[in-house]
């Protein structure tokens, strides 16, 4: 007898995670990473604008 099921099973569906309760304490520290996180991808955005921090990249002798 030949089943309709072949490859690989599929996982389970997790149940959803209740939402924890957050005292200000927790708040405080999920907002200053946040920031954090803004700041450094600000950052990056600039860098990636100016290109290379060395100018010249990898050096190459000039044996042959």
């Amino acid at each position: 007898m030949s089943s309709k099921q072949g490859g690989k099973a599929k996982p389970l569906k997790q149940p959803k995670a209740d939402k924890k309760d957050y005292d200000e304490h927790d708040l405080e520290n999920i907002k200053k990473k946040k920031e954090e996180e803004k700041a450094l991808k600000e950052l990056r955005a600039k860098a990636s604008q100016k290109g290379s921090f060395g100018g010249s990249g990898l050096k190459k002798s000039g044996k042959k």
